[in-house]
């Protein structure tokens, strides 16, 4: 059955053998539904109510249509990404039929299509099992005959194997998906490293998509081992059906990296396969053409045979004819091998026909070219030409063979440079750095040492000359400048004779000066020693005078750098943001309850209950419809200073007890108002969990590594046991003689002295949460691997989660179903009705789910029996929900579950068809949720609590009559 067949089976698209069949069951259902219609009861003429149905094991018809509608859905776009991979995988292998050594990339093409079809075809199956109203099983049409002969056919099937459509043939069994799973991680692993023996081009994203989903296929593989022989079971196969998004991810990551492959890759492949196609014919057409001049130029030197140059001549030149006829040949076998289909890749070749392949043409070419070039020197000489002709001949020849052995050898010392660094350096860096070690050997050393010394010397005798010179003239203007002061120091004022003028000096040149400061520091500028201009006749006369401008005094700079300080240090300590000092104020709103309000829940009840109520015993229902609906907030506790972790009831309904992320635990008094009854203060560590006994008389205390034991009534600590390792959760065994702690994959069981009584392994995976039976036989624990039974870890999808059923006195994991989602509790409920019964919550968008234990037998010899877990339903909101927290059983007898979410929805099912009867909106009351807890012990009117970010507790329930809202803020003064 091939792929194409498989998308047709779809029951959006019936095949035309399948019509007949689909028309007949569609008029059947019809039929069904008139008489269904006809059997209604009749507004105008009511009659009695029918008695209950045991139809409790199934779910409501609305929410059992949606759960198939969205799995058929969910198989409909694995279909589509398996096409859309199938069809880019023949694309790929149309292109890469034009490559050479392409033979390998085709067949694994054609077995990975092959395993796909194979993959599809198991969860097409599997998708009818679990949702046969809108999935079909696949419908097989027998193989036509072929008359061909058996030969033909086997010639056909070896030439368009690599192109053929993948053809399923054979029932696959179920129990064969993990096998077919590692198959396909196997195929691809092939696919890949057929993909990577081009080394024309590497593509490093592609090679991640491909490993992680590999790595992924490998995971899945070795953790669906473990479930041999229950892949007929529907929570196995629901698990499979949800392993179908994980794999879609990487199908539409590889999908688009093939697809870029085909369009980038492969012309470039095609253009550099082509390139060394070119240069090999390249190659054979200058060896073709040389050994016809070589034949040529034979002609007139085979007569020569007299002397023992012209036997050279003629050596030379038949060497010449062999090699350049070796190379054209070796680079027409070369082409023709590089642009074969069915060649071997490089890495599967021996070297030495590697080399030949590829070196042999121009290495023949080149040794032809020196014998030619040889031979025409030496026939120069040997036909007795001038002196002039063979020298000319000889020098020429020399000076193109020098450049031949030149390029030769750069040619070759970059190949050996790339083979020697793996491409990190260029020749010419190499180089560079031969001359850099060179300049570092001593004897350079020494002689670029005493070369400077000497070079120094020189620099100072000629500075030593230049210096003295410059010395005398400074010297003779500082005599002029200190006798002009000297005349200042007596009191008079030096005149100048008007017709006297003295000839003004040139200022010393620049160099002059420098030269002279370097000599003598001590010598000062003379423009510095010169005194300042005074007033002249000739300078009143020019009528200009030199204008100065004084530089600022020193008490003037002291000042500015002072200013410049206190600035600086005004940035640097001036804060980077305003501080706020305030105090946060938690404001507890106040709600109005009014008949009409009450109205508008029950026609809101009545419509999200939908058709699926009618199921479902209308006596029931009528009871708890007023009770639901009259649920409102009627107080609100200030209980903590910091998030509410979790809360729970005491089993007799008479205490509530919290805790808190303030270190904190609190006891209430049920009442009206709620009373703080103790508080619990812990000096190490946050309160993650309260437990109450059975008999309710002690009170467990969660901490992170450990827990305290309480008297509920005085609020007295007995006992701090200390485990020394994380501590998940906890829970009291049925007797409340002992109690069980959650320690990663181990479950200690500790009596109240916290003395170990015993212990249970449940394999490698982490424990979040773990529940006991009422006979304490079984262990229910959930949580996810650690890794896979063969030490695996996935890439990038999400890990295995399981819940186990293990044996307490055997102490064997007797049942271990696989889930997706992160499931975080567990709690149990026993009735005579529906047995044991295990509500398993789960983070994020996951609904609770409620399973049942069956006792299986598995031997009749020795009645052996043991437990499984069988999904019952699932409680859908009508809108997408992020839940927080466990959920829990309320009502009598536990016929409600009760679930919250992290915007302030909470979600009230009926536990016997789940069917949603309640939907507290988050806006409607405000504020968010962190965990909510139901008193069993309040039957008429129902109660539970809810905690919330901000440390409030929220008790809910039916107001009392003619409650008022200034009754309820009288309360929360009480309270508080």
């Amino acid at each position: 059955m091939s792929l194409s067949d498989l998308s047709d089976a779809h029951p959006a698209i019936t095949t035309p053998t399948g019509r007949p069949f689909q028309h007949r069951r569609d008029t059947i259902l019809k039929l069904v539904d008139m008489l269904l219609h006809d059997n209604e009861p009749h507004p105008t003429n009511p009659q009695p109510q029918s008695p209950p149905v045991d139809d409790d094991d199934r779910d409501a018809p609305s929410v059992e249509e949606h759960i198939q509608t969205a799995g058929a859905e969910a198989f409909s776009i694995f279909r589509r990404r398996i096409k859309s991979l199938d069809r880019e995988l023949r694309n790929f292998a149309n292109a890469t039929r034009q490559l050479g050594s392409s033979i390998a990339i085709l067949s694994s093409t054609c077995d990975l299509r092959e395993r796909l079809a194979e993959i599809l075809l198991l969860y097409h199956e599997n998708s009818a099992d679990l949702f046969p109203k809108k999935v079909a099983h696949v419908i097989r049409t027998p193989p036509l005959k072929n008359s061909m002969p058996a030969r033909r056919r086997r010639e056909e099937r070896m030439e368009h194997k690599v192109v053929a459509t993948p053809n399923v043939s054979g029932k696959l069994d179920p129990e064969s998906i993990p096998e077919h799973i590692g198959s396909l991680a196997r195929d691809l692993m092939t696919f890949l490293d057929c993909l990577n023996q081009f080394p024309e081009f590497s593509d490093e994203a592609s090679n991640a998509s491909f490993l992680a989903f590999l790595v992924d296929l490998e995971y899945w593989a070795s953790c669906l081992n473990e479930y041999s022989g229950q892949f007929r079971y529907p929570a196995v196969q629901r698990y499979i059906h949800d392993l179908a998004a994980e794999m879609g991810v990487h199908m539409d990551s590889i999908t688009s990296t093939l697809s870029m492959f085909t369009e980038v890759a492969v012309p470039s492949i095609r253009f550099a396969q082509k390139h060394a196609a070119a240069s090999l014919l390249n190659i054979a057409i200058i060896a073709t053409v040389f050994s016809a001049v070589t034949a040529t130029t034979l002609q007139f030197s085979i007569s020569l045979t007299d002397d023992t140059v012209a036997d050279a001549v003629n050596c030379f030149w038949f060497g010449s004819l062999v090699f350049s006829i070796g190379a054209a040949v070796n680079s027409l076998l070369g082409m023709t091998w590089r642009q074969s289909i069915y060649r071997s890749p490089m890495h599967r070749v021996p070297w030495w026909v590697i080399i030949w392949i590829k070196r042999s043409p121009l290495v023949f070419l080149v040794i032809s070219i020196a014998c030619f070039s040889v031979g025409l020197c030496c026939f120069a000489y040997t036909t007795n030409q001038s002196s002039i002709t063979s020298t000319v001949t000889t020098i020429f020849t020399a000076f193109t063979s020098f450049g031949l052995a030149a390029v030769s050898t750069w040619v070759a010392s970059e190949r050996w440079i790339f083979l020697r660094h793996h491409g990190r350096k260029w020749l010419s860096d190499a180089l560079l750095e031969s001359q850099e070690q060179f300049s570092h050997l001593k004897w350079v050393e020494n002689t670029r040492r005493a070369f400077r010394h000497n070079l120094k010397k020189t620099r100072y005798l000629i500075l030593r000359i230049s210096g003295t010179t410059a010395a005398f003239v400074l010297r003779r203007q500082s005599d002029d400048t200190e006798s002009s002061l000297h005349d200042l120091d007596l009191g008079g004022i030096p005149t100048l004779n008007e017709s006297y003028e003295a000839p003004v000096r040139p200022p010393p040149s620049p160099l002059r000066y420098r030269i002279a400061s370097a000599i003598f520091p001590t010598l000062q500028d003379p423009s510095k020693l010169a005194p300042p201009p005074m007033n002249s006749s000739s300078s009143d006369k020019s009528g200009h005078s030199p204008v100065e401008v004084a530089p600022p005094s020193k008490g003037k700079l002291l000042w500015k750098n002072a200013f410049r300080a206190v600035k600086v240090q005004a940035i640097v300590s001036a804060p980077s943001s305003p501080v706020v000092v305030g105090r946060s104020v938690r404001g507890r709103p106040r709600r109005i309850t009014s008949p009409d309000l009450l109205n508008e829940n029950i026609v809101a009840l009545r419509k999200v209950m939908g058709p699926g109520a009618e199921r479902v015993p209308r006596s029931r229902l009528a009871d708890l419809l007023p009770n639901l609906t009259a649920l409102e907030p009627i107080q609100d506790l200030a209980a903590h200073q910091a998030l509410v972790r979790h809360l729970q009831f005491s089993p007799d309904g008479k205490y509530l007890a919290t805790s808190s992320w303030d270190r904190t635990s609190v006891i209430f008094r049920v009442g009206d108002p709620f009373v703080s009854h103790r508080i619990l203060a812990h000096a190490e560590g946050f309160v993650g969990q309260v437990a109450w006994s059975p008999n309710g008389k002690i009170l467990l205390t969660k901490l992170p590594r450990g827990m305290k034991i309480w008297t509920a009534k005085d609020g007295v600590c007995k006992k701090t046991v200390d485990r020394r390792t994380p501590v998940e959760s906890m829970a009291w065994c049925p007797g409340g003689e002992a109690f069980l702690s959650v320690e990663g994959s181990y479950v200690t069981k500790l009596d109240l002295n916290g003395n170990i009584l015993d212990q249970y392994y449940f394999g490698a995976m982490k424990l979040h949460d773990v529940s006991i039976t009422p006979d304490s036989q079984r262990l229910i624990g959930v949580g996810p691997l650690l890794s896979s039974p063969t030490g695996l870890h996935p890439k990038r999808s999400r890990v295995e989660k399981r819940l186990v059923v293990y044996n307490t006195e055997t102490k064997q994991i007797e049942n271990q179903t696989p889930v997706l989602n992160d499931v975080r509790g567990i709690t149990m409920s026993q009735s005579a009705r529906s047995g044991l019964m295990a509500l398993v919550s789960y983070e994020n968008k996951a609904p609770p789910q409620l399973w049942k234990l069956e006792l299986v037998m598995r031997d009749l010899e020795t009645h052996t029996v043991t437990a499984r877990l069988t999904l019952r339903h699932t409680y859908m909101p009508k809108t997408a929900v992020d839940f927080k927290g466990p959920s829990y059983f309320g009502g009598k007898n536990d016929e409600l579950v009760v679930c919250a979410g992290k915007a302030g929805d909470i979600h009230i099912w009926d536990r016997e068809s789940a069917t949603l009867l309640h939907h507290i909106r988050g806006k409607t009351y405000g504020g968010d949720l962190t965990c909510i807890a139901w008193n069993h012990a309040s039957e008429d009117p129902f109660m539970f609590a809810t905690g919330s970010h901000d440390g409030g507790v929220r008790v809910w329930s039916k107001p009392p009559p003619n409650f008022s809202d200034d009754e309820m803020e009288e309360q929360e003064l009480t309270v508080d």
